[in-house]
């Protein structure tokens, strides 16, 4: 826990509004995304399958057309989403081994996104820890297992996971994180922003700040930034994305898309089937002209 609470009493401090653009003699730090080029090693950290496209779809595009290297790991399987449950069982009350297999069909979508966007199964990583529980994780349930509050499970329970069986801890979720950062050795990390308003999404922005940043630079995505965000909510290419409320403090620039990637981002997220049944105007509402990225976490 000596890595989390500086940065947990940061990130509260930026979201009760203590944060301002940077001044003094961070003024002139670099916020816009490097070169991309075919030396460039993209590691891009998804809380539930859906992220990665939404956030940086464009960019991913961009550094495979480059002839780089890009890897995405997911750190949850997506197995919480209680609406799709129900949908999907047709009962208030979903069975643990059908929130399961909405995690193996959430990856199966996830692998058939990426490889539109020009992923190999190799770049794709499934670390399987529970949806909805990884601010517990880094929490309280550092060295105490957790008990995912859908599947059950207090382990991770997909085969085709990274480490299948490791235990829901915050220690598990550390060890199998470095171990993704010594497989890929990024030359540029995309993480969540810890003023996301997704409990997930901030926990693994909290995490890449204070493991991923030792390997290489981290630039900053936010998903869940605000009610009504992003508007218009709805399909809207051609058009540019524009800051999200939470995360104005953190004076995100922007990558500017090329239709064909917007094109490509569009058919990437047309593979979330189970997500797009429920959330298509807010999904799809991210395939724009431009993707917004900030070099400060909060």
């Amino acid at each position: 826990m000596s890595w989390l609470a500086p940065l947990l009493l940061a990130a509260s401090i930026a979201q009760a509004g203590g944060n301002a653009p940077p001044t003094g003699a961070h003024a002139d730090l670099p916020t816009a995304l490097p070169p991309v080029d075919a030396a460039t090693s993209l590691l891009v950290v998804a809380p539930h399958p859906d992220d990665e496209t939404l956030c940086c779809g464009g960019v991913i595009q961009r550094v495979v057309r480059a002839g780089g290297r890009v890897t995405v790991v997911w750190l949850t399987s997506g197995d919480a989403a209680r609406l799709v449950l129900v949908l999907m069982s047709r009962s208030l009350f979903p069975s643990e081994a059908g929130a399961r297999e909405l995690g193996a069909q959430r990856m199966q979508e996830a692998r058939a996104a990426t490889a539109r966007l020009g992923l190999s199964s190799s770049a794709q990583i499934f670390l399987g820890y529970p949806d909805g529980g990884l601010s517990e994780l880094i929490g309280a349930h550092r060295s105490r297992p957790y008990a995912s509050r859908t599947t059950g499970a207090a382990a991770v329970p997909y085969e085709d996971a990274l480490g299948p069986g490791h235990p829901y801890t915050g220690a598990s979720l550390e060890q199998d994180f470095l171990e993704v950062l010594e497989r890929t050795h990024p030359s540029l990390i995309l993480a969540p922003t810890p003023l996301d308003a997704h409990a997930d999404h901030r926990a693994a922005g909290l995490l890449t700040q204070a493991l991923g940043a030792r390997y290489a630079p981290v630039r900053y995505w936010i998903v869940h930034g605000g009610t009504g965000w992003p508007t218009p909510a709805d399909l809207l290419p051609g058009i540019p994305l524009t800051p999200a409320p939470l995360a104005r403090p953190l004076v995100p620039e922007a990558f500017g898309l090329e239709p064909a990637e917007e094109d490509g981002k569009l058919a990437a997220l047309q593979e979330y089937r189970t997500q797009l049944r429920l959330t298509a105007p807010f999904l799809l509402s991210f395939v724009r002209s431009t993707e917004l990225y900030s070099l400060r976490a909060f």
